[in-house]
């Protein structure tokens, strides 16, 4: 449901229907979410997104009443499932073609998740909502790419490395910037593929 669609109670138990329309509210949910990534989560405001926006903060108050409620709608908002699209033929053409498709949306979606790191623990609501967005989709889709792969025989369905390839992925993802100061990029997740998941898991 969007914020369109909602009605908010008003004065006297009155119901008062938002005015927002979809185009606008998606302009406010790419403010703060642009916003967290440029300056970090607790740098942000309800009132700095209002002025970069030219919206009165009551506004955003109002539709969504706290900065954690704001974000987890605009996570939820933008919610992909990037690896749902691969199907080369092959479990190793779908590995690599997930290592460049992730190499090419790493650098936002991994400067979000550090700037979310603290206040995820912090706020249930946000960590679900971030999980929802960004994390489960992709691990769905990619355990489909690797039943897939058992399904044509290409690997054994007892192999024990197949429990770990999403953690391969997504950990080299978050870790990278952290050892070595630079995203994962698509050259450097093909590497990876190539040296550590394709060996696991018996395939060239």
């Amino acid at each position: 449901m969007t914020s369109q669609d909602a009605d908010r109670p008003g004065p006297a138990g009155t119901s008062r229907r938002s005015k927002i329309t979809p185009e606008r509210e998606q302009e406010f949910f790419d403010a703060v979410l642009d916003q967290i990534r440029a300056c970090g989560y607790d740098a942000v405001s309800m009132e700095g997104v209002a002025a970069s926006t030219r919206c009165s903060k009551s506004t955003l108050y109002r539709q969504w009443r706290t900065k954690p409620r704001f974000v987890a709608a605009a996570l939820r908002s933008s919610r992909q499932t990037r690896f749902a699209g691969i199907d080369t033929g092959t479990l190793a053409g779908d590995l690599r073609e997930a290592a460049r498709c992730a190499g090419e949306w790493s650098p936002k979606d991994t400067t979000l998740l550090q700037a979310l790191g603290h206040a995820v623990l912090q706020d249930r609501e946000l960590a679900q909502a971030l999980r929802e967005a960004l994390v489960d989709p992709e691990i769905s889709a990619l355990e489909e790419i690797l039943r897939r792969g058992v399904e044509r025989g290409e690997v054994d369905a007892g192999n024990p490395a197949l429990e770990y390839v999403p953690a391969q992925l997504f950990g080299v993802l978050r870790v990278r910037p952290t050892l070595e100061g630079r995203n994962a990029d698509a050259d450097y997740l093909l590497r990876f593929v190539e040296a550590a998941v394709l060996p696991a898991l018996g395939l060239r």
